[in-house]
Protein backbone atom coordinates (compact mmCIF):
# COMPACT_ATOMS: atom_id res chain seq x y z
CA UNK A 1 0.00 0.00 0.00
CA UNK A 2 1.22 3.62 -0.59
CA UNK A 3 0.15 7.21 0.24
CA UNK A 4 0.68 10.16 -1.21
CA UNK A 5 1.21 13.19 0.39
CA UNK A 6 -2.16 12.38 2.52
CA UNK A 7 -4.66 15.15 3.40
CA UNK A 8 -5.31 15.72 7.24
CA UNK A 9 -3.37 13.92 9.63
CA UNK A 10 -3.61 10.80 10.87
CA UNK A 11 -2.89 8.59 14.31
CA UNK A 12 -2.85 5.09 13.86
CA UNK A 13 -3.04 2.16 16.88
CA UNK A 14 -2.47 -1.36 16.36
CA UNK A 15 -4.56 -2.93 18.98
CA UNK A 16 -4.07 -6.77 17.75
CA UNK A 17 -1.04 -8.00 15.33
CA UNK A 18 0.58 -5.61 13.44
CA UNK A 19 4.34 -7.67 13.06
CA UNK A 20 2.91 -8.71 9.67
CA UNK A 21 3.38 -5.02 8.53
CA UNK A 22 6.52 -3.01 7.73
CA UNK A 23 7.02 0.06 6.43
CA UNK A 24 8.86 -0.03 3.35
CA UNK A 25 10.59 3.47 3.09
CA UNK A 26 11.90 3.70 6.57
CA UNK A 27 14.31 1.29 7.42
CA UNK A 28 11.82 -2.32 6.71
CA UNK A 29 10.39 -1.78 10.47
CA UNK A 30 7.67 -3.52 11.52
CA UNK A 31 4.36 -3.26 13.80
CA UNK A 32 3.34 -5.17 16.82
CA UNK A 33 0.56 -4.62 19.04
CA UNK A 34 0.28 -1.45 20.67
CA UNK A 35 2.19 1.06 18.21
CA UNK A 36 1.69 4.54 17.45
CA UNK A 37 2.02 5.56 14.13
CA UNK A 38 1.84 9.38 13.32
CA UNK A 39 1.31 10.82 9.80
CA UNK A 40 1.44 14.23 9.41
CA UNK A 41 -0.40 16.01 6.18
CA UNK A 42 1.29 15.68 3.17
CA UNK A 43 3.55 12.41 4.36
CA UNK A 44 3.91 9.85 1.91
CA UNK A 45 4.78 5.90 2.59
CA UNK A 46 4.84 2.73 1.31
CA UNK A 47 3.85 -0.59 3.24
CA UNK A 48 3.78 -4.30 2.89
CA UNK A 49 0.89 -6.00 4.66
CA UNK A 50 1.52 -9.95 5.04
CA UNK A 51 -0.95 -10.90 8.22
CA UNK A 52 -4.11 -9.58 9.24
CA UNK A 53 -4.66 -7.19 12.23
CA UNK A 54 -6.67 -4.69 14.09
CA UNK A 55 -6.26 -1.06 14.51
CA UNK A 56 -7.58 2.44 15.37
CA UNK A 57 -7.29 5.21 13.03
CA UNK A 58 -7.86 8.93 14.18
CA UNK A 59 -8.00 11.40 11.39
CA UNK A 60 -7.78 14.91 12.04
CA UNK A 61 -8.40 17.86 9.63
CA UNK A 62 -5.16 19.92 9.64
CA UNK A 63 -7.24 23.60 10.63
CA UNK A 64 -9.19 21.62 13.28
CA UNK A 65 -5.59 20.42 15.09
CA UNK A 66 -4.34 23.89 15.16
CA UNK A 67 -7.39 25.19 16.24
CA UNK A 68 -7.23 22.42 18.70
CA UNK A 69 -3.41 23.23 19.68
CA UNK A 70 -4.37 27.03 19.62
CA UNK A 71 -7.20 26.14 22.73
CA UNK A 72 -4.86 23.85 24.50
CA UNK A 73 -1.70 25.99 24.17
CA UNK A 74 -2.72 29.26 23.95
CA UNK A 75 -0.26 29.57 21.24
CA UNK A 76 -0.02 30.87 17.90
CA UNK A 77 -1.92 28.08 15.38
CA UNK A 78 1.42 28.54 13.15
CA UNK A 79 3.95 27.42 15.80
CA UNK A 80 2.49 23.87 15.55
CA UNK A 81 4.73 21.29 14.65
CA UNK A 82 3.62 17.75 14.12
CA UNK A 83 6.29 14.96 13.21
CA UNK A 84 6.14 11.64 12.00
CA UNK A 85 6.49 8.58 13.76
CA UNK A 86 6.56 5.18 12.99
CA UNK A 87 5.55 2.31 15.56
CA UNK A 88 6.05 4.57 18.44
CA UNK A 89 5.47 3.14 22.07
CA UNK A 90 3.56 6.07 23.90
CA UNK A 91 0.80 4.41 26.26
CA UNK A 92 -0.91 7.26 27.68
CA UNK A 93 -1.89 8.43 23.98
CA UNK A 94 -2.21 4.35 23.03
CA UNK A 95 -4.65 4.43 26.24
CA UNK A 96 -6.65 6.99 24.64
CA UNK A 97 -6.80 5.83 21.13
CA UNK A 98 -8.11 2.45 22.60
CA UNK A 99 -10.94 4.52 24.57
CA UNK A 100 -11.97 5.88 21.09
CA UNK A 101 -12.03 2.72 19.33
CA UNK A 102 -14.42 1.26 22.57
CA UNK A 103 -16.52 4.30 22.64
CA UNK A 104 -17.14 3.84 18.77
CA UNK A 105 -18.32 0.57 18.99
CA UNK A 106 -20.85 1.33 21.58
CA UNK A 107 -21.78 4.43 20.08
CA UNK A 108 -20.75 6.41 22.86
CA UNK A 109 -20.73 9.86 21.23
CA UNK A 110 -19.55 11.49 24.78
CA UNK A 111 -16.88 9.26 25.63
CA UNK A 112 -15.42 9.07 22.19
CA UNK A 113 -15.04 13.09 22.17
CA UNK A 114 -13.31 12.55 25.65
CA UNK A 115 -10.99 10.38 24.61
CA UNK A 116 -10.44 12.38 21.04
CA UNK A 117 -9.35 15.57 23.44
CA UNK A 118 -6.80 13.31 25.43
CA UNK A 119 -5.39 11.80 22.92
CA UNK A 120 -4.74 15.25 21.32
CA UNK A 121 -3.55 16.25 24.57
CA UNK A 122 -1.46 13.70 25.21
CA UNK A 123 -0.04 13.72 21.67
CA UNK A 124 1.01 17.35 22.30
CA UNK A 125 2.76 17.24 26.05
CA UNK A 126 4.59 13.96 25.05
CA UNK A 127 8.13 15.21 25.15
CA UNK A 128 8.58 13.47 21.67
CA UNK A 129 6.56 15.35 20.27
CA UNK A 130 6.55 18.39 21.68
CA UNK A 131 6.40 18.76 25.42
CA UNK A 132 4.02 21.68 25.65
CA UNK A 133 2.94 22.62 29.13
CA UNK A 134 -0.54 24.00 28.85
CA UNK A 135 -1.72 27.14 31.02
CA UNK A 136 -3.06 26.76 34.62
CA UNK A 137 -6.57 27.71 35.07
CA UNK A 138 -7.97 29.26 37.96
CA UNK A 139 -10.96 28.18 39.55
CA UNK A 140 -13.90 26.14 37.70
CA UNK A 141 -17.10 27.22 36.78
CA UNK A 142 -19.32 29.59 38.17
CA UNK A 143 -22.42 28.53 40.11
CA UNK A 144 -25.03 29.87 37.03
CA UNK A 145 -22.72 28.39 34.31
CA UNK A 146 -22.05 24.98 36.49
CA UNK A 147 -26.49 25.06 37.00
CA UNK A 148 -27.30 25.71 33.72
CA UNK A 149 -24.74 23.05 32.27
CA UNK A 150 -26.48 20.03 34.88
CA UNK A 151 -29.77 21.16 34.08
CA UNK A 152 -29.52 21.01 30.30
CA UNK A 153 -27.99 17.53 30.93
CA UNK A 154 -30.78 16.23 32.79
CA UNK A 155 -33.17 17.80 30.36
CA UNK A 156 -31.61 16.06 27.27
CA UNK A 157 -30.49 12.47 28.90
CA UNK A 158 -32.13 10.71 25.98
CA UNK A 159 -30.37 12.34 23.30
CA UNK A 160 -26.93 12.61 21.87
CA UNK A 161 -25.05 14.89 24.16
CA UNK A 162 -21.34 15.88 22.88
CA UNK A 163 -18.28 17.78 24.27
CA UNK A 164 -19.12 20.36 21.86
CA UNK A 165 -22.68 21.06 22.59
CA UNK A 166 -21.96 21.21 26.39
CA UNK A 167 -18.98 23.84 25.87
CA UNK A 168 -20.78 26.25 23.62
CA UNK A 169 -23.41 26.54 26.54
CA UNK A 170 -20.74 26.94 29.32
CA UNK A 171 -18.52 29.91 26.31
CA UNK A 172 -15.62 27.60 26.95
CA UNK A 173 -13.26 25.55 24.23
CA UNK A 174 -13.75 21.58 24.87
CA UNK A 175 -10.47 21.15 26.28
CA UNK A 176 -11.29 24.17 29.15
CA UNK A 177 -14.40 22.85 29.22
CA UNK A 178 -13.18 19.65 30.85
CA UNK A 179 -11.01 21.06 32.79
CA UNK A 180 -13.23 23.25 34.95
CA UNK A 181 -16.01 20.85 34.77
CA UNK A 182 -14.45 17.87 36.71
CA UNK A 183 -12.81 20.82 39.15
CA UNK A 184 -16.07 21.77 40.08
CA UNK A 185 -18.29 18.65 40.04
CA UNK A 186 -15.40 16.15 41.12
CA UNK A 187 -15.77 14.07 37.70
CA UNK A 188 -15.33 14.30 33.87
CA UNK A 189 -18.58 15.34 31.97
CA UNK A 190 -18.88 12.13 30.53
CA UNK A 191 -18.72 10.36 33.83
CA UNK A 192 -21.28 12.91 34.81
CA UNK A 193 -23.72 11.90 32.06
CA UNK A 194 -22.99 8.00 32.82
CA UNK A 195 -24.24 8.23 36.21
CA UNK A 196 -27.06 10.57 35.60
CA UNK A 197 -28.14 8.05 32.58
CA UNK A 198 -28.12 5.46 35.18
CA UNK A 199 -30.17 7.65 37.76
CA UNK A 200 -32.57 7.87 35.45
CA UNK A 201 -32.51 4.10 34.48
CA UNK A 202 -32.89 3.22 37.92
CA UNK A 203 -36.17 4.98 38.20
CA UNK A 204 -37.69 3.79 35.12
CA UNK A 205 -36.93 0.03 36.08
CA UNK A 206 -38.93 0.56 38.85
CA UNK A 207 -41.82 0.69 36.22
CA UNK A 208 -42.83 -1.64 33.53
CA UNK A 209 -41.51 -0.11 30.35
CA UNK A 210 -39.53 -2.62 28.33
CA UNK A 211 -35.66 -2.57 29.31
CA UNK A 212 -34.43 -1.64 25.19
CA UNK A 213 -37.00 1.31 25.57
CA UNK A 214 -35.41 2.59 29.13
CA UNK A 215 -32.13 2.24 27.37
CA UNK A 216 -33.51 4.63 24.77
CA UNK A 217 -35.11 7.07 26.41
CA UNK A 218 -31.76 7.09 29.16
CA UNK A 219 -29.38 7.78 26.02
CA UNK A 220 -27.97 4.60 25.47
CA UNK A 221 -27.33 2.97 22.16
CA UNK A 222 -29.33 -0.02 22.91
CA UNK A 223 -30.60 -2.39 25.83
CA UNK A 224 -26.99 -4.27 25.34
CA UNK A 225 -24.95 -0.87 25.73
CA UNK A 226 -27.17 -0.35 29.30
CA UNK A 227 -26.78 -3.69 30.46
CA UNK A 228 -22.59 -3.63 30.13
CA UNK A 229 -22.74 -0.38 31.51
CA UNK A 230 -25.17 -0.94 34.28
CA UNK A 231 -23.57 -4.29 35.25
CA UNK A 232 -20.20 -2.57 35.16
CA UNK A 233 -21.34 0.32 37.29
CA UNK A 234 -24.06 -0.97 39.43
CA UNK A 235 -22.63 -4.90 39.98
CA UNK A 236 -25.96 -6.20 38.28
CA UNK A 237 -27.74 -6.24 35.17
CA UNK A 238 -30.75 -4.33 34.56
CA UNK A 239 -33.29 -7.38 34.87
CA UNK A 240 -32.27 -7.97 38.02
CA UNK A 241 -32.02 -5.09 39.91
CA UNK A 242 -35.86 -4.64 38.31
CA UNK A 243 -36.53 -7.95 39.62
CA UNK A 244 -34.97 -6.82 42.97
CA UNK A 245 -36.72 -3.44 43.11
CA UNK A 246 -40.17 -5.09 42.01
CA UNK A 247 -39.96 -7.76 44.91
CA UNK A 248 -39.54 -5.24 47.63
CA UNK A 249 -41.63 -2.93 46.47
Amino acid sequence: MKYERTDGHTFSLYLQGGTGTRRLDNGGVNGWPGALCVMPQGASSEWEITDTFEFVHLYVEDDDLRRFYTEIFDQDARLMVLPEATFDNAPEMAKALQRIAGATRQSDRMAADAAVTSALTQLFTDPRYGGKKFPSIKGGLTPAVRRRLIDYIDANLGQTLTLHDLAGIAGLSEFHLQRMFHASCGVSPHVWVMHRRLSQAKMLLAGRDPIAQIASACGFSSQSHLTRVFKSLVGTTPSAYRQGVLTHA
